[in-house]
Parts: structure tokens; sequence; C-alpha cells
């Protein structure tokens, strides 16, 4: 049975993320050029644009996972349920506070 749900082509989060890589990118590049500038030896310079690299390629895969996964609980759960929190339970129970009319209270 098909969605009723139309699901666009694009996600909305990746523009935003892919925007994000480049410039994680773009800073994996500027970065040792700026220490270089600086006075920073080539081997520093270059252990730092590997470490940005590294850093850059395993948050780009975090990122990925997240949002597949995103997509996956939104195509399994179509209408998720809302979140009523610790204190808002639902159903009757003596807990509930507020005013009771009750026979056994005395009326004076």
């Amino acid at each position: 049975m098909p969605s009723s749900r139309a699901t666009p082509e694009t996600h909305p989060g990746d523009d935003r993320t892919t925007d994000l890589i480049r410039w994680a990118a773009f800073s994996c590049v500027l970065v040792p050029v700026v220490l270089l500038w600086y006075g920073t030896s080539l081997a520093g310079a270059t252990g730092t644009a590997l470490g940005l690299a590294a850093v850059t390629a395993a948050c780009r895969v975090l990122l990925r996972r997240s949002e597949q996964c995103a997509a996956r609980l939104l195509d399994e759960d179509p209408a998720p349920q809302a979140h009523r929190g610790r204190h808002q339970r639902t159903g009757s129970g003596s807990h509930r506070g507020g005013r009771h009319s009750g026979g056994n209270s005395p009326v004076s």
C-alpha cells in the first residue's frame, strides 16, 4: 500500500550536510596554509592537515549514517506519537491531582 506522505527527491538536510562537509574540507586546506604562513614546519602542517581530514571523514560518515537512520525511522513509523513527558501520563489512577467529589468525604 503506498504511503500517504509525499517523499521528496532530496532530503532537507542534504544541502546543509553537503555545505558543512565542504566548509570542513576547505578548512583542511586553509589551516595548514595559515600554519605555514606563520612559520610552522611543513611536517607539522601536513600532520595537522591529515588530522583534520580524518576528523572530517569521520564526521561525514556519522552525519550520513544519522540521516539514513532518521529516514528509516520516518519510513517505518509514519505517524509518531507525541511525547507526553515524565509527569503527564495518561490513564486513570489514584495519583491524579485535583479536587474530587467523592461520596466518603464529609460535607460541612
